[in-house]
């Protein structure tokens, strides 16, 4: 009987709809921009991803290369960055439209703090609100594929490997 193995599709479903459930209760308990926060969804992105390396890895009793578990990896980067880029723009439009707002007052408060001029922070807020939908998204797909990529490195590193080797022969 052959070893089954889980998809960089199934993975990558299941740890994306965990990402978005951890985004939806930070928006909801408003901790989402606490400086705290801001770094968990990462963080626990760049584990997930480890932990899908060295699954796979496990799954294919280590028989895997270098190159077989970062691409792994890096596919199940790719699904979740798909993923949540639909709910970046499904959060922005229909789940929490009032996000822009929130996110144009956290960007003027630490404007203020800084002492800048009135009129530079209208600039740096009339800048964000035009550009915070393509930013989101861009942010979105280059923040999960960057980090994706970095942890399908580790992971690629860390997971057990034994390759067989090219000469030999295949009974």
């Amino acid at each position: 009987m052959e070893k089954k193995v889980t998809s960089h599709v199934t993975k990558g479903l299941i740890l994306a709809l965990v990402l978005i459930v951890v985004d939806v209760a930070a928006t909801v308990l408003n901790i989402k921009y606490e400086t705290w926060f801001k770094w968990l969804p990462t963080l626990f992105f760049c584990i997930v991803i480890i932990w899908a390396c060295i699954n796979y890895a496990n799954q294919m009793d280590n028989n895997v290369t270098f190159g077989n578990v970062f691409v792994h990896g890096f596919k199940t980067s790719a699904v979740i960055a798909c993923i949540m880029v639909l709910y970046v723009i499904l959060s922005i439009f229909v789940l929490f439209p009032d996000q822009i707002d929130k996110v144009l007052d956290v960007a003027r408060k630490q404007m203020e703090e800084k002492n800048l001029p009135e009129s530079n922070i209208d600039q740096g807020i009339a800048f964000t609100k035009k550009l915070y939908v393509p930013f989101a998204i861009g942010g979105a797909v280059i923040g999960s594929l960057l980090v994706g990529a970095i942890a399908s490195l580790i992971g690629g590193a860390i997971a057990k490997k034994n390759p067989p080797s090219p000469f030999q022969q295949q009974a």
